[in-house]
């Protein structure tokens, strides 16, 4: 018999789970009002039919507010068998509640924040962050193993989140730092694919490079691998959360007015590459 997975929410993140674990012979079943059947899952109208369906339940949501509007709504649906694996990127307080709130009904929560594109997570090679109990994870460690075999247990319930937005704070200005040098290399006339060419051989060469370069060089930004408005939502995370902890992140605050003027100009729904539009339209 075929091992069962529900996944509430198949953007573009859910639907790169529903294609990993369908790949390797799971059943998967699936809600998300946007997204209809297909040959890798089948979709459920309600959350509630979901979860009576599936005993361990996968989370992909846009943010940690709809995360707990889903878990609410499920009401009596939620029994002491189900386990939640979150894989959303949220504010950890929140993720925190949601933990609280699952358990006081007698359910399992599980962070499981995914280091790593849609691209990567369909081919395995993210990297997960995990964040609860020991036990919940080794109960889960089936599911865990068919995403990827590179997982870390970083602590309780939240601590996957806050990694989660350290990564994503790195990884970002990555990105950011490669759009503002291929934007230069742009004004000062050189072509910047042939640019690319030489600077993929120099110590500049970094993953971002590898995955956003040709992107960002040729202007073609959909399909999106990660689109921008959703990492624009990460910064505004890492922002609230540096103040609270009293951080000091003066490129991250640079990032953010980059990625609104990125949004601004229409790349909201566009690969997170269009942030050099932002340069491109003289910021």
């Amino acid at each position: 018999m075929a091992k069962k997975i529900g996944i509430i929410g198949v953007g573009l993140l859910g639907g790169a789970l529903a294609h990993r674990f369908s790949n390797q012979g799971w059943e998967v079943i699936g809600h998300d009002h946007k997204a209809t059947s297909t040959e890798m899952l089948t979709m459920c109208d309600l959350p509630t039919e979901l979860v009576m369906q599936c005993q361990t339940v996968l989370l992909s949501l846009p943010t940690s507010d709809v995360v707990s509007n889903v878990i609410n709504s499920l009401g009596s649906t939620i029994t002491n068998q189900h386990c939640f694996i979150d894989t959303t990127t949220g504010k950890p307080e929140e993720m925190i509640e949601v933990g609280e709130t699952l358990n006081r009904l007698g359910a399992n929560y599980l962070e499981a924040n995914i280091a790593g594109s849609s691209v990567l997570t369909k081919t395995g090679n993210a990297t997960l962050f995990l964040g609860g109990e020991k036990g919940v994870i080794n109960s889960q460690e089936d599911l865990l193993n068919a995403l990827t075999i590179k997982q870390f247990h970083l602590g309780p319930v939240g601590a996957a989140s806050k990694f989660k937005l350290v990564h994503n704070l790195i990884l970002g200005l990555n990105r950011a730092g490669l759009a503002e040098g291929l934007a230069l290399a742009e004004t000062l006339g050189f072509n910047p694919s042939e640019a690319l060419v030489i600077l993929n051989k120099t110590p500049a060469a970094s993953l971002a490079m590898e995955a956003k370069g040709d992107k960002m060089a040729m202007g073609k930004y959909t399909p999106p691998q990660a689109k921008l408005a959703q990492h624009l939502k990460d910064v505004r995370i890492i922002r609230q959360l540096a103040d609270k902890v009293g951080a000091h992140t003066p490129l991250t605050n640079a990032h953010l007015s980059l990625l609104e003027k990125a949004e601004s100009l229409g790349f909201g729904e566009s690969d997170n590459a269009a942030i050099i539009e932002a340069f491109r339209h003289n910021l």
